[in-house]
């Protein structure tokens, strides 16, 4: 199989996570790293033995065809149409955007120029989430009528040391976390037809606890800290999403799902890996049997929460060999347009206090069997 020649615009903290996870895909060949700081370039390309180039170079190169953008959420809509424009496909992290528009008009030059779209989220590819989608899938718990999702916490303040963006306009926690969680409802339950919630904020600042020379500066919030929404999907699932970070404490878990004739219990849609729950009509609860999927398995150790399965650029793996292959890629562009469109909407219906239809919609993503993981990955 042929490699898609890749170029990563953006050397921040996620993009180790791609350059150590790529080679683990055997339709990917990390080419060159591109950053508007040079330094920060170099000392990552030299870290992972690529090549360092300016966007512009990196944009010129013909062995290049994919472009993966890791640049902060504000710049990923302008520097996803400037690789498209240079002709290449472009692979964002989420979100893809930060608006409808935005997402509207990389769906249109996508479409004018024949090339492939993508975005993070790939969490939702993982062998936890797929698990949980194959049983939906057989009926394990009948039609799914309702469900709850959380993420819940007391932000960023207290562990990074310029949390500044994450309180603005284009992050709050709906913007920064939710993508996980509402990729994975849409892959499991299928497009939202409207949202309402309520949002608010606990406190007009909040002040930088990490040590370091910024500890005890006051930051401004702008943007919703406390967010209780309710989607309505196209198949009749209502689902209660809150993204919170004003909480200190909680017991409600990632998510849940309730059918007629049982419950599911998932774990983070924001790793690839953990634990689902089970339980029928007899309301008792049992850890279901795990499959052997290749996204599920430990591969990366956390200091704090242990063994973890880490797959991230599967989604973009998926998609250079879909390219490849001549069929629809997971992590696709109508996916993350919807996924755009359902948080902005959650947003507006906060600020508004009304419901919100969806302008847009878009297919489940195929499912990504453990044999399709496997077709994936370099033979072991």
């Amino acid at each position: 199989m042929d490699k898609l020649g890749v170029g990563i615009i953006g050397c921040g903290n996620i993009s180790t996570a791609y350059l150590r996870l790529a080679p683990l895909f055997k339709a990917l060949e990390v080419r060159a790293v591109a950053d508007l700081n040079m330094g920060a370039c170099k000392a990552r390309a030299e870290e992972f033995n690529t090549e360092a180039l300016s966007v512009e170079d990196l944009l010129a190169r013909d062995d290049i065809g994919v472009v993966v953008n890791l640049t902060i959420p504000e710049a990923h809509f302008p520097v996803s149409k400037q690789a498209l424009l240079a002709g290449k496909h472009v692979y964002s992290e989420k979100p893809l955007v930060l608006s409808l528009e935005g997402g509207e008009e990389l769906s249109d030059i996508a479409e004018e120029t024949g090339l492939r779209v993508g975005s993070a989220p790939d969490t939702f590819l993982g062998g936890s989430h797929q698990l949980a989608r194959a049983r939906i899938d057989e009926g394990l718990i009948g039609q799914v009528t309702a469900g709850s999702a959380h993420v819940m916490s007391h932000g960023m303040e207290h562990w990074h040391p310029n949390p500044d963006f994450f309180f603005l306009p284009g992050a709050g926690p709906v913007l920064d976390v939710g993508p996980y969680y509402i990729t994975n409802l849409i892959q499991l339950l299928g497009p939202v037809n409207r949202v309402a919630s309520l949002a608010t904020s606990a406190t007009p600042t909040r002040t930088i606890l990490t040590e370091g020379p910024r500890q005890g500066e006051e930051i401004p919030v702008k943007t919703p800290t406390n967010i209780h929404a309710l989607l309505e999907f196209d198949n009749g699932a209502t689902i209660t999403f809150s993204a919170s970070w004003d909480i200190w404490a909680h017991r409600h878990g990632p998510m849940e799902l309730y059918g007629t004739e049982g419950s599911l219990f998932l774990p983070d849609p924001n790793f690839f890996g953990g634990n689902v729950g089970h339980a029928g009509r007899d309301g008792e609860i049992t850890d279901l049997k795990a499959w052997d999927h290749p996204f599920g398995r430990t591969n990366q150790e956390h200091p704090k929460l242990g063994g973890l399965a880490n797959y991230r650029t599967a989604g973009l793996a998926d998609m250079a060999q879909a390219i490849q292959e001549g069929r629809p890629h997971r992590c696709s562009l109508e996916l993350a347009v919807h996924a755009v469109d359902v948080m902005t909407s959650i947003l507006t219906a906060g600020e508004h206090g009304r419901w919100i239809e969806l302008d847009t919609t878009c297919e489940r993503p195929a499912p990504m069997t453990p044999a399709d993981a496997a077709a994936l990955m370099v033979d072991e």
